[in-house]
């Protein structure tokens, strides 16, 4: 089990769709606490390796990908499952075993959440 921060996701007032956990940036200056979690995910995709997974993921036929599929990146297995790992860990991937290989998916709220973050209002 992982002690990994999760970009946190929060209900708006109305309970419908997930918000994220911060501000557009260009709304207004981030408290300490929004820096560190938008911080954490920027983090997560500074790598190339780890941002060539994350699109693999997001751009798969049918919103997930087995590991098979998506680690041709020019790295070792090993170190596809370390940056894989560094995804789940910062909260951008969910994964789940089925039979001897694991799946991926992006969540469509950290996505929704990513694109908040960076609109301009």
């Amino acid at each position: 089990m992982s002690n990994g921060k999760v970009l946190p996701l929060q209900e708006p007032d109305t309970g419908r769709d997930l918000v994220p956990c911060c501000p557009p940036l260009t709304e207004r200056p981030f408290t300490a606490e929004e820096a560190e979690t938008a911080a954490r995910m920027f983090k997560a995709l500074g790598d190339p390796v780890r941002l060539r997974l994350f699109s693999a993921v997001a751009s798969h036929k049918g919103g997930e990908a087995c590991v098979c599929d998506i680690s041709d990146v020019g790295v070792s297995q090993p170190t596809v499952s370390h940056h894989l790992k560094k995804l789940k860990e910062a909260g951008l991937l969910a994964s789940e075993r089925r039979g001897t290989w694991v799946y991926y998916r992006v969540e469509p709220s950290v996505l929704a959440a990513m694109g908040q973050l960076l609109s301009v209002r």
